[in-house]
């Protein structure tokens, strides 16, 4: 496939992708058009739908390098995004100038795609005098998460050098860090658009090994010998059978965080979520009674 059929091909996908937000109040607009006329995408026109991308006008790329959740280290995801100058420009009461003043703004349509599901998009607006942005504040906003190192739970309790007993109360803690708890904090900037992140494990859900999971939504109590036998008040389990047929006679205890990452910058503000895991083998065996 050549260049100009690429060209082509990718200013479609956008208009049919415009084509879906601008929805009813588009297709209302379009007065003495003919249901069979196809927007002539090549000439920056539409006749059914009234505005469309200009196809090639003013248009800009950038990319950043995201860390997606999953495991430990997390798993990469490249996000681009195209910014397209729509031409001609919709109504004025259309909602994508969100209130703003067509005759003294401009109106861009940005859709990003990263090869997979995740394929954001919207309308930006810029103001007089102001150049099309060159970045994504959300973009941003991901390069300063990236930039944390976040990592999974630094678990504290239970250890793999442990003895754990059926019956007895399981303390589950971890140990707090900028990376593996937070709060932790990071800027990110490009473009002339700076945006601070603020991240933070929001929960930690424990998968025990014997088929119980617990959610803590916090780091969890450190066990004190006066406790004796009692539970944990913030995160705890009790195993009721040993882990004797567990593979290497243990029980895989997976400790999953979710941060929760608050960033705002350039004008805009949003939430990001990051996963990350952490395994202990953990043995659990029966009480020995002494005679």
């Amino acid at each position: 496939m050549d260049g100009h059929k690429i060209d082509r091909s990718r200013s479609s996908l956008l208009t049919r992708r415009l084509a879906v937000l601008t929805g009813a109040l588009v297709l209302a607009s379009a007065g003495t058009a003919h249901a069979d006329d196809d927007p002539d995408v090549d000439a920056g026109k539409c006749e059914v739908i009234k505005f469309c991308v200009g196809a090639g006008v003013d248009d800009e790329t950038d990319g950043s390098d995201g860390q997606a959740g999953g495991s430990q280290g997390g798993s990469d995801s490249k996000l681009k995004c195209k910014l397209v100058k729509v031409d001609p420009e919709p109504p004025a009461n259309h909602p994508a100038w969100k209130g703003a003043d067509p005759k003294t703004n401009d109106l861009y349509f940005r859709e990003c795609s990263d090869g997979g599901q995740n394929n954001p998009d919207g309308f930006v607006v810029v103001p007089p005098g102001q150049p099309a942005p060159q970045v994504d504040p959300q973009d941003l906003a991901q390069r300063a998460v990236d930039s944390m190192t976040l990592l999974g739970p630094d678990i504290a309790s239970p250890k793999a050098a442990g003895k754990y007993t059926v019956g007895v109360p399981t303390w589950m803690w971890v140990n707090q860090s900028a990376t593996t708890f937070g709060p932790n904090t990071a800027t990110a900037s490009a473009g002339g658009v700076t945006v601070t992140a603020k991240a933070k494990v929001s929960k930690i859900v424990w998968q025990m090994g014997d088929g119980a999971s617990v959610t803590c939504n916090g780091p969890g109590t450190p066990y004190q010998a006066s406790e004796g036998m009692a539970q944990s008040p913030t995160c705890g389990h009790v195993y009721s059978k040993t882990s004797a047929g567990a593979k290497n006679g243990k029980h895989q205890v997976t400790a999953t965080s979710t941060w929760t990452i608050d960033w705002q910058g350039g004008g805009a503000a949003g939430q990001l979520t990051e996963i990350r895991q952490t395994n202990v083998q953990v043995a659990i065996g029966e009480l020995q009674v002494v005679r």
